[in-house]
This record gives structure tokens, C-alpha cells and sequence, in this order.
């Protein structure tokens, strides 16, 4: 029996190479993981024409997984240097790299990428359409949006990021509303232009069913963009945020009848006390598709922090049922992220992604932390650093101040609550004079 998608097979019952892959990497079931991707509340986001991919699942009863941002620009439009940046969030264990790219060899960069990297690759059409075409954006035609789109699915791109639910109605709902931001989607913000410049609709609304087609033929799981995400807490949980929600439900049943696979993406900035009401929200309105969220940030005053501000929504967001982090970095708001930017974006994402695997009772979510305080409780610093999330750090800063003793750090010496707990009960003197 032939199939399109990996949504198409799991409703047939075929079982695929990608499935058994997931369900192993995940300890669960190929049977469970089928259920959940027929309904169209798991996916895995393979493009045929990305061959070396391993594949990873993203949604309901799944580890939350974490999306890395990179890509050249006008001002950074190093290929080496974003090729080096992938390399290392690789070894940081990234699930998905993303390419942002907007400006120069953007295909050059985007080929290397999917040549190199068995993480699912994602991407946003619209950002690479003006560079692409060499056109004003006001000039851009609906033929080559989406001629951009099949380059993109050609190239490989498991998932693409399309701001479909943007439409005439919620432009209009974005025009009256008293937004402190408006738009900060780049995205969201280049349709909503060229949708006012031409007084025309979203193209991608008005033809998704063309979209649908591109998908279906190459299986790409469609990321149904969030293009009036709050960029703000004062916008978060607004009419305009929430319409183009509505519409993103309708799109994903549309997307759903033609077996192409689909997660919502969402916030953006919101108050801490309205992320999972907000996560709840999304899932109802789009049907318990997977859940995409960047960050959220919750609040708008940290700028060179926002790694953090970011790490705590999103650890709210996850365990709420958020399903897929987008990492956010310290340089987030001011410049294109560094090397060591990325990797504090990652480190901190996966703290979140973590730490919400565990509120929601994955299976074996705590063995690993179970195994650390195991290490940490017989004071056994080379297992410590080997079960760190991040093992460079830990090891830095204890070589950087030694104690005397082995069994202590330079912190309590030994005063150190857990060697003498443990020289106690073996019956040992605790010899605290120096």
C-alpha cells in the first residue's frame, strides 16, 4: 500500500522507517505514536528531499524538542561562520535548525545546511523572496511566492513557517486595534505590506490549496506562522492575536483533509499568568495540532537577558502542552546572535524543554536527574560533569577554584553538607578543623 505523507501512512496503518525511528528514540509505542499522528496531534517533519535527516517527533505525549534560529543577513553574511554555528548546535543536541536567512547566497547556505545536517530544517519563504526574485516586495507576484516556496521544498526544508492566517479580516482587525507593537513578526509584517501596497489578499490564504499541493507531493509539515504574535505583554491575548488564531484552525482542518502535516506556532511576549491559558487556548481552537511557541518572553525590560525571559515562559508554556520550543538569546532585540550567544539560547531552551518533560510525567523524564543527584550524593565530580546538560561549564568552574579537599569545593569546604553526611553514616570522624 503507497502513501504520501507520514500523516496519510498512520492513517492507512503503514507503519514507516521514520515512525519506528521516533517511537524508539521516544519509548513509546509505534501503535501510540500512530494514533497521535492520524489525529494530527504528533508529526514528523521529514521532506523526501532531505535524505541523511534523523528523524524527530514533535507533538503530544513526545519530548518537547528545541528549534535553533540561524541564517545570513545584510550585515552578517558569512556562510562559513553560519555553517559553523550549525555544526556546534548540532553537538548541543538541537532537534531543528531553522534558516532565517534574508539577504545574499541564502540557497548556498540553505543547501549546506540541509546537506549537513540530520536535524529536521525549517524556513520562512517570504524572508528569502525579495533577495530570491531581485524584486521590490510590492512587485512580487503571487506565481513567485510560491515559485520561492517549490525552491525551498526542493532544496529539502522539512518544515516551512507560511503566515497563512494573516488575511484581509485580521489585517483590518491589526489596523484598529490599539497595539503598543502591532506586527512584529518579520513575516507577518512583509505580508501585511504587500497585502496593503497591492490591496490584495494573503496569497498564501486566498491559495492554499496550492500550498497544500506542494506539501502534499514532497511530505513538508506546514508550520502555520504566527504573524500577529505579541511582541509585547500589553498585545498578548488580543482580538487580533486570537482572530488569526480562528483562522489557523481552519487552515489546519483544510491542511488535515489533505493528509499534509501541520503545527501552529504562537507567542511571542505574555504575562506569566496567561501562558497556559493561552496554550489551552491554542490547542482547542487548532484542534490539538502540535504547539510551537518563541519563548514566550514575559516581560518587555531585559534586553541582553531575554535567554531567560524566555527560558521561564517557555518552561510554563511546554508544561502547559506546549510541544516545541523556538530558542531565544541573549542578543535577541539587538544584533545577530554569536557563537557564544547561541549557545546560551540553547543551553537555556533546553533547561526549559526539560524541566516541562518532567512536569508532564514523560516516561523516564527524571532518570536522568535522578542520575545526577546519584553522582552529586557520592560526590563523584567526573559523572557529575559527564550527566551535565552543558559538561564544559561545571568542569571550567571547578578547575578554576580548587579546594584542598577533593570531596568539597571551594564553596563550603568541609562544611560540605554531603561529604559529611556521607563520612556520618560510614561511621567516620568528621575532622572539621583545618
Amino acid at each position: 500500500m503507497s502513501y504520501t505523507t507520514q500523516m496519510d501512512a498512520a492513517r492507512k496503518g503503514i507503519v514507516t522507517e521514520q515512525m519506528k525511528i521516533v517511537a524508539a528514540k521516544e519509548r513509546i509505542s509505534v501503535e501510540t505514536l500512530m494514533e497521535y499522528m492520524a489525529a494530527g496531534q504528533a508529526i514528523i517533519p521529514c521532506n523526501v528531499n532531505h535524505p541523511n535527516i534523523a528523524p524527530d517527533g514533535v507533538g503530544k505525549g513526545l519530548r518537547t524538542k528545541i528549534n535553533v534560529n540561524l541564517g545570513i543577513s545584510k550585515d552578517c553574511d558569512d556562510v562559513d561562520k553560519e555553517m559553523d554555528k550549525v555544526r556546534h548546535a548540532l553537538s548541543m543536541k538541537a532537534e531543528s535548525i531553522m534558516d532565517l536567512s534574508c539577504f545574499g547566497k541564502t540557497q548556498e547556505f540553505r543547501s549546506k545546511l540541509v546537506k549537513e545536517s540530520p536535524a529536521m530544517i525549517g524556513s520562512v519563504p517570504i524572508y528569502d523572496a525579495v533577495g530570491f526574485l531581485e524584486k521590490d516586495l510590492k512587485d512580487i507576484t503571487v506565481d513567485e511566492f510560491f515559485r520561492v516556496v517549490e525552491q525551498h521544498v526542493a532544496d529539502g526544508v522539512d518544515f516551512l513557517t507560511i503566515h497563512a492566517g494573516l488575511n484581509r479580516k485580521t489585517a483590518e482587525i491589526v489596523e484598529r486595534d490599539e497595539r503598543l507593537t502591532r506586527i512584529v513578526s518579520r513575516g507577518g509584517s512583509l505580508l501585511f505590506s504587500w497585502m496593503k501596497l497591492n490591496d490584495a489578499e494573503n496569497p498564501f490564504y486566498e491559495h492554499f490549496d496550492r500550498l497544500l499541493d506542494i506539501c502534499e507531493k514532497s511530505d513538508v509539515t506546514l508550520s502555520l506562522g504566527d504573524g500577529c504574535r505579541p511582541g509585547s505583554l500589553h498585545d498578548a491575548t488580543d482580538a487580533t492575536q486570537i482572530q488569526e488564531m480562528i483562522v489557523l484552525g481552519e487552515l489546519t482542518k483544510r491542511a488535515w483533509e489533505r493528509n499534509v502535516q501541520v503545527m501552529i506556532e504562537g507567542p511571542g511576549h505574555m504575562a506569566i499568568n496567561e501562558i497556559e491559558g493561552n496554550v489551552m487556548l491554542a490547542k482547542k481552537l487548532c484542534h490539538g495540532a502540535p504547539f510551537y511557541v518563541l519563548g514566550p518572553l514575559v516581560t518587555d525590560v531585559a534586553p541582553g537577558y531575554d535567554h531567560i525571559t524566555a527560558a521561564i515562559g517557555g518552561a510554563i508554556a511546554a508544561n502547559a502542552g506546549a510541544d516545541f520550543l523556538c530558542y531565544v538569546t541573549p542578543a535577541e532585540h539587538l544584533r545577530l546572535p554569536t557563537m557564544e550567544d547561541m549557545k546560551e539560547g540553547i543551553i537555556a531552551t533546553r533547561i526549559a524543554a526539560h524541566a516541562a518533560d518532567i512536569g508532564k510525567g514523560l516516561p523516564n523524564a527524571r532518570d536522568w536527574d535522578d542520575s545526577m543527584s546519584k553522582a552529586r550524593a557520592k560526590i563523584d565530580w567526573c559523572e557529575m560533569f559527564d550527566l551535565a546538560m552543558d559538561p564544559v561549564r561545571p568542569k571550567e568552574y571547578r578547575e578554576s577554584s580548587m579546594p584542598e579537599h577533593e570531596d568539597t569545593c571551594s564553596m563550603c569546604g568541609k562544611m560540605c553538607a554531603v561529604r559529611n553526611m556521607n563520612r556520618v553514616m560510614e561511621g567516620k570522624d568528621l575532622n572539621l578543623d583545618d
